[in-house]
């Protein structure tokens, strides 16, 4: 049985090179408080791994076609690609017939770039018959990106739904055990994303569910720091919690408003340090995928512009890599 990609490139780098880490970096730890890291004391090994890729997502591209997003992105200089695959969107697998996946693989070829995920937007359900569809989905949106990467297949990630974590966490569990080994009949990750008002909002109940399922490889999370600003959640706190189970990095900004909550471009706030973010992560031993998500409140204005979001999102994010000292894998 393949072992998921991103374990692949973690073979090298212990999990507990985040403790060592931590005690490297003069933290203050004190029984039942966060331990909150010093990252200009940490040591960035950057011969432990290629590094990793940074990304653009087609999620804020559903103007285009799957072919001109994938060359847009490239040409703007990312490493890689997260394509929205839900049913409605250009690369849904229904629209995507078998020539078709053969020429979008070659084009991904040609360019460099690589799939690192696939989004899809996908809920756990009480009805068994809905679920069985939901299954479905999974298993073909996971026969798609084995067709467009078969030696890297990309993870497919998406949240929840609604409802209160209280209410809701016994038919996530439920539900994820069946997602889970379908995840590894088909050697595809799936990846669980807390959300902002969700029924899962906090990257530690998406560990808990990973652990109640005895922390399958094949169901990681998806951190986005944005669903956490603003909610009495350090980065800090969040990284070192999310750390172990994460397989996926979206970034996005959030800002405040006098209405509630906006999400933004990466970058286009001062909501909090990128820097700082990803050297926590990379020294922790994350060497997987982080990726530009730009928000349906973005995507959704009468002015947007597909292609100019992507290059804001690269001149904004690009530099947090070198600030980091967090090395990308070359195309």
């Amino acid at each position: 049985m393949r072992r998921p990609e991103f374990l692949k490139r973690e073979d090298a780098i212990n999990r507990r090179l985040f403790l060592q880490s931590t005690a490297m970096a003069s933290a203050v730890c004190v029984l039942g408080t966060v331990c909150v890291l010093d990252t200009k004391s940490l040591a960035v090994d950057k011969s432990a791994s290629d590094g990793v890729t940074f990304s653009f997502g087609t999620y804020g591209m559903k103007s285009m076609s799957t072919e001109d997003a994938i060359r847009t992105v490239s040409q703007v200089g990312y490493d890689g690609i997260e394509i929205a695959a839900r049913a409605d969107w250009d690369a849904a697998p229904a629209r995507m017939p078998k020539l078709r996946r053969e020429k979008v693989r070659k084009l991904l070829t040609d360019t460099g770039l690589q799939v690192t995920a696939l989004m899809e937007h996908l809920y756990p359900v009480k009805d068994d018959a809905k679920h069985k569809v939901g299954l479905a989905r999974l298993r073909e949106v996971a026969q798609l990106g084995h067709n467009l990467s078969p030696d890297a297949p990309p993870l497919i990630q998406t949240v929840l739904g609604g409802g209160k974590w209280e209410d809701q966490k016994s038919l996530f569990l439920d539900r994820l055990g069946d997602w889970a080994m379908l995840a590894e009949e088909t050697e595809t990750v799936i990846a669980i994303k807390p959300h902002r008002g969700g029924g899962m909002s906090k990257p530690s109940e998406a560990a808990w569910l990973i652990k109640q399922l005895d922390d399958t490889p094949w169901i990681r999370m998806v951190y986005d720091y944005s669903h956490y600003a603003f909610r009495e959640m350090s980065v800090p706190a969040t990284v070192e919690t999310a750390l172990p189970y994460t397989g996926h990095i979206a970034i996005k900004d959030v800002v405040k408003t006098e209405k509630g909550f906006k999400f933004v471009l990466p970058g286009a706030s001062d909501t909090f340090d990128y820097a700082d973010l990803l050297k926590r992560f990379y020294a922790g031993g994350y060497r997987g995928d982080i990726c530009c998500e730009v928000s349906s409140m973005v995507s959704g204005q009468p002015n947007y512009d597909a292609i100019a979001a992507a290059k804001t999102c690269y001149a904004n994010i690009a530099a947090q890599f070198k600030l980091a000292g967090v090395p990308r894998r070359s195309r």
